[in-house]
C-alpha cells in the first residue's frame, strides 16, 4: 500500500520530528478510529465560551500592554526587537520539524528584507531565505486574502529544490496521494492521524480559504487558533503542513494586533510544549467536533507567549544600553562583530579559537582582541574552569541600570 507519510522519530525524550513527506510502503496495524473530518459537516466546530472568555480577556490585554510598551521605546529599539522576534519565530517554527537553521543567516535575511541596518550581516542559503520569504509575506502583508495561490507561493519557497531532505515532492500544488502522521520504526508504526483523501483536498481547502477570508463575529484570536487546527488537519500539501498553519495562524494573530510588527514568539512556546501541542492536535483531530481542548492549548500557549516577550524586551533593552554606555569606547570591527553576537544570544561557550575562526583572525590576534576588552571591562572569564578558557560579558553595570 503507498501512502505519503508524516514521520515522527522519537530520537529523544520528548518528541522530536525528523523526516517529512516521505514515501514509503508498509502495512500499519492501525486501530478503527473515526477522525474528526470524516464526520458530516465536520467545520461546523463548537467550543465551550465559559472556560475560554477568562483566557481569551487575559490574552487581548496581554496584547494590547505589550504593543504600548513597545511603542513608548522609541522607533530604533522596536526595529531591534522586531528584528529579534521575528528571527526567533522562524528559527524555532523549523525546529519544531526537526530542522536547525543557522541563527546568522535568518537574522541577516531578515534585515536585508526589511531593510534595517544592522551589523555582522552574512549571505543567506537559498532554502533559509525561502522561509523567510514566507514568515515576512504572513506577517508584513497580514491585510491582503490568503488564497491557492499565495499558499502555494509559500511552499515552493519553503522547498525551492523541490525536495524535502532526499526525497522528492509535489512543489506548490496540493498534494495527490494519502498522508498521515506515523512515529515508530519501519514495520512498528503508530498512526497518529490520517488526512482527508487527496481528492478531497481541493474541496476543504475552497471552504476553509473562504472562511478565512470572511466576515466573521469570530474573536480575531481564537479566529487564529481555529485557522490552524482547521489548516493542519486538512494537510494538504506532501510537507511543511505544520510551517504553513503557523504562518496562518501568525498572519490572523497580526491581524488581531492591527500591526505588522511582531514582539512576541507563538513558535518559540509551542517548541517549548511541543509534546503538549501535538497531543492537543491529535486529541481534538479525533473528537466529535468540540475543539474546546485546542482553543484552551491554543490560548494558554499564546499567553506565555506574551508573558515570555519580556524576555525579549529585556534583551534589546540591555543590548541598547550597552552601546550606549559603550559609545565612545575604541572598538575594532572584529570586537564589534564578537559583541553583537554575544548580545544577540551567542550559541555555547565563547573561547578564543571560536572568537579567531569567527573573524578569521588569528589565534593571537584572538587572544589580544579578547585580553583588550578584559582590561576595557566589557568581557571576563568564566567563573566555571575547565579544559579551555571562555569568556563571557560583563553586564553587570548594564543590568543595574536597565
Amino acid at each position: 500500500m503507498r501512502r505519503i507519510t508524516h514521520l515522527i522519530s522519537a530520537n529523544n525524550a520528548e518528541y522530536n520530528l525528523a523526516l517529512r513527506g516521505i514515501m514509503v510502503t508498509f502495512a500499519a496495524k492501525i486501530a478503527v478510529i473515526m477522525y474528526l473530518h470524516q464526520r458530516e459537516n465536520w467545520t461546523n466546530f463548537r467550543w465551550d465560551s465559559d472556560k475560554l472568555v477568562a483566557l481569551l480577556g487575559n490574552v487581548r490585554h496581554l496584547q494590547g500592554k505589550l504593543l504600548g510598551q513597545m511603542g513608548s521605546l522609541g522607533f530604533p529599539l522596536q526595529k531591534e526587537a522586531m528584528l529579534t522576534t521575528l528571527t526567533l519565530d522562524v528559527l524555532k517554527s523549523s525546529e519544531i520539524e526537526g530542522e536547525l537553521l543557522n541563527r546568522d543567516q535568518v537574522r541577516s535575511s531578515i534585515a536585508r528584507r526589511l531593510g534595517l541596518e544592522v551589523s555582522g550581516l552574512v549571505d543567506s542559503s537559498r532554502h533559509v531565505e525561502g522561509v523567510v520569504e514566507m514568515m515576512l509575506d504572513a506577517t508584513q502583508r497580514y491585510t491582503l486574502p490568503l488564497t491557492d495561490e499565495r499558499l502555494f507561493g509559500w511552499h515552493a519557497a519553503l522547498f525551492p529544490s523541490g525536495h524535502s531532505g532526499p526525497y522528492k515532492i509535489e512543489v506548490a500544488k496540493y498534494r495527490s496521494g494519502e498522508m498521515q502522521v506515523v512515529s515508530g520504526a519501519m514495520g512498528h508504526e503508530k498512526v497518529h492521524y490520517e488526512a482527508p483523501k487527496p481528492e478531497f483536498v481541493e474541496v476543504e481547502m475552497t471552504r476553509f480559504l473562504q472562511w478565512f477570508n470572511g466576515e466573521s463575529a469570530t474573536d480575531p484570536v481564537l479566529k487564529a487558533a481555529i485557522a490552524h487546527f482547521w489548516f493542519v488537519t486538512i494537510h494538504p500539501f506532501d510537507d511543511g503542513n505544520g510551517r504553513i498553519a503557523r504562518a496562518i495562524a501568525d498572519l490572523q494573530l497580526a491581524r488581531s494586533d492591527g500591526s505588522s510588527q511582531r514582539f512576541y514568539s507563538m513558535s518559540n512556546q509551542i517548541l517549548a510544549e511541543r509534546k503538549k501541542y501535538y497531543e492537543a492536535l491529535e486529541k481534538t483531530q479525533s473528537s466529535d467536533g468540540d475543539i474546546t481542548l485546542w482553543l484552551e492549548w491554543f490560548l494558554s500557549c499564546l499567553e506565555r507567549a506574551l508573558l515570555g516577550s519580556e524576555g525579549i524586551l529585556n534583551a534589546v533593552l540591555v543590548k541598547a544600553r550597552f552601546w550606549e554606555q559603550h559609545r565612545e569606547t575604541e572598538l575594532n570591527a572584529r570586537q564589534r562583530l564578537m559583541l553583537n553576537k554575544l548580545l544577540d544570544g551567542f550559541d555555547g561557550k565563547l573561547t578564543s579559537s571560536k572568537w579567531a575562526k569567527i573573524t578569521k583572525s588569528s589565534p593571537d590576534t584572538a587572544l589580544r582582541d579578547i585580553q583588550d576588552l578584559i582590561i576595557k571591562g566589557i568581557l571576563r572569564k568564566e567563573a566555571q574552569g575547565g579544559r579551555s578558557t571562555n569568556y563571557e560579558l560583563d553586564l553587570d553595570h548594564v543590568l543595574g541600570s536597565v
